[in-house]
């Protein structure tokens, strides 16, 4: 196929490269030309706009920043009108549910058919070829977009539009969350004079077990916190979880409290860092940096 990838950032660059592996003829553009033009290298075309990027595109992949990008690029920067009827545009950034809806509702008035599917797996598995979708929309272009997906990991069709983001959401709730009870606890058995690396090896294969503790625990411990998502990410992805749940009368205090924690370790400078040195803004609190 004619796949055109929008926005070469730490994910969109090794899903990019993907499918210039997996044998696809890809188009690409970024807004820093720069990130997006070794893929020239593995075959890709680079552009210098979006709407010439998707002319041809018989699927447009979205991986940008967020959902005011995305309106940005489709519909102020002449993408929307430049893609052709027909061309399936699947939106993996994760963004607002509210904004999935309107951005499908927009983009059929030109004939073109959309899907949400933000992704969970990281830096890591968009490497590998393993990460989880998750995709809002109408079944036939779930499974038009099967080629596509199979190429980035394992996909779900989860519901109509905006499903894939509400998905994105609950996912981004439960790893913020439990990021941040992991921290807590290692801490509290580090300050009662435990061997942290010991307890997180104890407790691995009982109920308290995750791949959060098992990977983002192994960070804590080896106090490795090289941004792969960062907490900036997470505490986007927390207020986007807010503005869906009070829109839709929900009230969620544990995500709320979460959302307060990361933004005050944006605040203290560590915005940058892995969402798992959220254990950095923890240990600050208990004078045990």
């Amino acid at each position: 196929m004619n796949i055109t990838v929008l926005g070469i950032g730490r994910m969109g660059f090794p899903m990019a490269r993907r499918l210039c592996q997996a044998g696809h003829t890809l188009h690409a553009w970024n807004r820093s030309g720069a990130k997006a033009q070794p893929l020239a290298a593995f075959g890709a075309r680079v552009h210098a706009t979006p709407a010439a990027a998707v002319q041809q595109a018989d699927v447009v992949v979205c991986m940008l920043e967020s959902g005011p990008v995305v309106e940005d690029v489709l519909f102020r920067q002449g993408t929307a009108q430049a893609l052709r009827p027909g061309t399936l545009f699947i939106d993996m950034a994760s963004i607002q549910p509210r904004e999935a809806r309107d951005h499908a509702a927009r983009l059929a008035e030109h004939g073109v058919t959309h899907l949400d599917a933000p992704v969970s797996g990281g830096t890591v598995g968009a490497e590998n070829g393993t990460l989880t979708i998750m995709a809002g929309g109408k079944a036939r272009d779930f499974e038009r977009a099967r080629p596509v997906f199979d190429v980035f990991g394992r996909s779900t069709h989860v519901g109509p539009h905006g499903a894939g983001q509400l998905a994105k959401l609950a996912n981004q709730m439960i790893v913020g969350i439990t990021i941040g009870a992991d921290a807590e606890a290692l801490l509290l058995c580090a300050r009662g004079g435990a061997d942290m690396a010991k307890v997180r090896e104890a407790i691995a294969g009982g109920f308290a077990d995750s791949r959060v503790l098992q990977l983002h625990g192994e960070r804590m411990v080896q106090r490795d916190f090289a941004p792969r998502a960062k907490i900036a990410i997470q505490l986007k992805d927390m207020r986007n979880a807010l503005a869906t749940a009070e829109e839709i009368g929900f009230e969620a205090p544990i995500t709320a409290l979460f959302e307060q924690l990361y933004a005050q370790a944006g605040e203290h400078g560590l915005g940058d860092l892995d969402h798992s040195g959220l254990f950095v803004e923890l240990a600050a609190r208990n004078g045990m940096n």
